[in-house]
């Protein structure tokens, strides 16, 4: 009975023994398969859980500034090129390459010894004929002469007087002045050379003010007028800005672009701009004060667009209507109000619900953004 008892007992610790390495899989495959399945589940909760941080502004009621943009060249207020009227040669030269000269000033004189000693001969003879004339006056006074001889001799005097007035204005000719006061360029004739009628002595331009000639469409012929105002940049001065209006509107639309014709004219009294710069133009046209946020903080969907605000710690998923836009913002239409927290960083990490921890708010930042101007207003 001992003996069976004993063989039973090792069959049984040899049954389980190679039964354990199963017992080992199976229990290996059941942790496996929790490990598997247990994180799924708990990522659930930790992603419910998660907290974003994020960075808001404010809506806010700024400036929005609709202009629209050009190009043209500029020209100067008053140009001329100087020249002769008459062929001499040139005693004298005045002036010097780019001088500033007033109106009026001497630039060139002529030779002009012939023109003086006519122009003096005639004042003699003017004044010989006047005296004759007042004395054949006298004469007829007293009946010592006949009215026909003072008539003739009227005629003489009026005659020498307009051959005065022809010398005296080609005399005249030969001092060469500037027409009106500018800046002069470069020199184009020498003391003592023999210049032909129409030569070119040098240019004379009036910077003072600039006139520059643009084209808009003509669908903006109601938003434009006269004392409009306008700005002007050019590569040579950066980002500085000319200011300037709308001087003049042309009458016709060219029919080959359907755009029309605008000239504007820029204080210059610095010198800065120089006729033939291209300038390009920005046309201001209204200025209204509108909502706006930052691009960034807008999320689009299909056709809608949505931005996240914070309701208890929360993010809360709202849908607005946007408007015009410029580089950096945009005009909110509706579903917003003025003051209210958006996200602006970190929008794409949230969903509807998600926690929030707000790491910066930055109102100010946005009001400069909003004060920048708008270059071609558009709708979405």
């Amino acid at each position: 009975m001992s003996n069976k008892s004993v063989s039973t007992t090792a069959t049984n610790t040899s049954a389980i023994s190679r039964r354990l390495p199963l017992f080992s899989i199976i229990a290996i495959l059941v942790a496996l398969i929790i490990y598997v399945q247990w994180p799924e589940a708990q990522q659930e909760k930790i992603s419910f859980k998660r907290v974003v941080a994020v960075k808001m502004v404010s809506v806010v009621l700024a400036e929005f500034i609709e202009s629209v943009e050009a190009v043209g060249t500029a020209r100067a207020n008053e140009q001329v090129m100087i020249t002769s009227k008459y062929s001499d040669i040139v005693d004298e030269v005045y002036f010097d390459d780019g001088q500033k000269v007033n109106k009026g000033a001497v630039l060139v004189k002529l030779n002009n010894l012939e023109e003086l000693a006519k122009v003096n001969e005639l004042k003699a003879n003017l004044s010989e004929s006047r005296a004759h004339l007042q004395r054949l006056a006298e004469l007829l006074a007293s009946r010592a002469t006949s009215e026909s001889l003072v008539e003739q001799q009227e005629a003489k005097t009026k005659a020498i007087e307009a051959q005065l007035v022809s010398a005296e204005a080609k005399f005249n000719d030969l001092t060469i002045r500037a027409p009106f006061t500018g800046v002069l360029g470069f020199r184009e004739v020498s003391k003592g050379a023999y210049i032909d009628a129409g030569s070119v002595i040098t240019s004379l331009d009036d910077l003072s003010i600039i006139k520059v000639d643009f084209y808009l469409p003509e669908r903006l012929l109601t938003h434009i007028h006269v004392g409009q105002q306008i700005s002007a940049v050019n590569s040579a001065y950066h980002d500085k800005k000319f200011i300037g209006k709308i001087s003049a509107i042309d009458s016709r639309i060219d029919v080959s672009t359907r755009s029309i014709k605008v000239r504007a004219t820029i204080n210059n009294k610095a010198l800065k701009l120089r006729p033939g710069m291209l300038l390009n133009i920005s046309v201001l046209l209204q200025v209204e004060n509108i909502l706006q946020l930052p691009e960034s903080s807008i999320i689009p969907i299909e056709d809608k667009h949505y931005v996240f605000v914070e309701k208890d710690n929360k993010a809360v998923r709202k849908a607005i209507k946007i408007g015009r836009r410029h580089p950096g913002m945009v005009e909110v239409l509706s579903g917003l109000v003025a003051g209210e927290q958006v996200v602006v960083e970190g929008a794409l990490k949230l969903r509807d619900g998600s926690a929030l921890s707000i790491i910066a708010q930055d109102a100010e930042e946005t009001a400069a953004k909003a004060k920048s101007p708008v270059e071609n207003g558009s709708k979405n």
